[in-house]
């Protein structure tokens, strides 16, 4: 087997080798059953089990309350982008967003199909490179939700801290969960799709407070209500076993490299490394402002887009691979979910180096 590259991929992202590993046995023979995991039936008590296994881990890493559900959904986040609002807006009512980058400017357009959605701020002029402080913007009174995109994959920015206004959140995490401790509480709807930080491509997880269950407009189609996937526990339909199986055993693999706590400061320290060697040289130029700086997603400028085209190409040649900026806004971009390793960061940082005396 050829040596592993190091995946800069913003998505579908790196997965840890112990989970890979795992899947590709259970994939072809479950637990010794004789049978492939995707073969199995989804109403079987053993791929219950998997199921039920999965939403236990949600809920003990991200200290889920008992009054949310836990669903597993497909469509993947965008998807969330109209359901959000086809279940909790309709006539007359109104929604607070913030643009904050393209998911969260996807997720504006889609709104505004379902009621009144107010974009209180939006980064747009500046390239996205920040998000807002409180004093920034404000809430109607009349919203029933504030919404915002937690970590903007494409531009490199976080939320550091969560909206203090008094109104409930609702939140696109798809590129960050996980990634540190929450407070659900303060969330009316958390939703993520799996590709980045959890799983592989193909489910999408919503934690929902159960009252918001019965706020869904008569109109709204079976399958796109929240109240049909939490009755019947994420099987209305066959939902997508072999990604649920995934994000299973990559949360039992965060429990044990410490939680959501240890994999916050791992994260952090990974960083820190990448940023230190941007703001360390005049050859590199960070695209976000240092106050929003996302910990996932670390975008960056060289001098010329020539020397960007090359610094990608060569580090590609070592194994540094997905280091391409998206094309919306070009440069360089790498995505250190929670299970990319430092060793990968570190090889960059030194690439880094050795790159900008040679082409200064």
């Amino acid at each position: 087997m050829p040596e592993r590259i190091y995946n800069f991929s913003p998505g579908p992202a790196t997965l840890p080798y112990s989970v890979l590993e795992e899947a590709a046995k259970d994939i072809v023979n479950f637990k010794d059953k004789g049978i492939g995991l995707i073969e199995m039936s989804h109403r079987s008590k053993e791929f219950m089990a998997v199921a039920d296994e999965a939403e236990a881990l949600v809920r003990e890493l991200l200290a889920v309350p008992e009054n949310y559900k836990v669903l597993f959904l497909q469509g993947g986040a965008s998807s969330q982008f109209f359901m959000v609002p086809m279940n909790l807006l309709g006539s007359g009512k109104k929604a607070t967003y913030l643009n904050t980058g393209t998911w969260a400017k996807k997720a504006i357009k889609e709104a505004k199909f379902f009621g009144d959605i107010d974009v209180a701020y939006s980064s747009e002029e500046s390239s996205f490179n920040r998000v807002p402080e409180e004093e920034e913007y404000s809430v109607d009174a009349a919203s029933e939700y504030l919404y915002l995109c937690s970590n903007n994959t494409i531009y490199g920015t976080q939320f550091a801290s969560f909206p203090e206004k008094g109104k409930m959140l609702v939140c696109d995490m798809s590129s960050d969960i996980f990634s540190r401790p929450l407070d659900i509480s303060r969330f009316g709807i958390i939703f993520a799709g799996a590709q980045k930080n959890m799983g592989p491509a193909g489910v999408t997880l919503v934690i929902i407070r159960e009252d918001l269950l019965d706020a869904t407009p008569e109109n709204v189609p079976t399958m796109l209500r929240y109240k049909t996937h939490a009755d019947k526990g994420s099987m209305f339909n066959t939902p997508p076993t072999f990604a649920m199986y995934c994000v299973g055993r990559v949360l039992n693999w965060l429990k044990e490299q410490g939680g959501v706590a240890a994999l916050q400061k791992r994260n952090e320290h990974k960083a820190a490394l990448l940023y230190d060697a941007i703001d360390g040289s005049d050859f590199y130029r960070g695209h976000a402002e240092k106050a929003s700086r996302s910990l996932m997603n670390v975008t960056f400028n060289l001098p010329t887009p020539e020397l960007e085209a090359q610094f990608i190409a060569e580090a590609a040649a070592i194994g540094l691979d997905g280091l391409k900026g998206h094309r919306s806004i070009g440069g360089c971009r790498a995505s250190i979910y929670n299970a990319f390793p430092e060793e990968g960061v570190k090889k960059l940082v030194d690439f880094m180096a050795e790159f900008a005396p040679k082409n200064a």
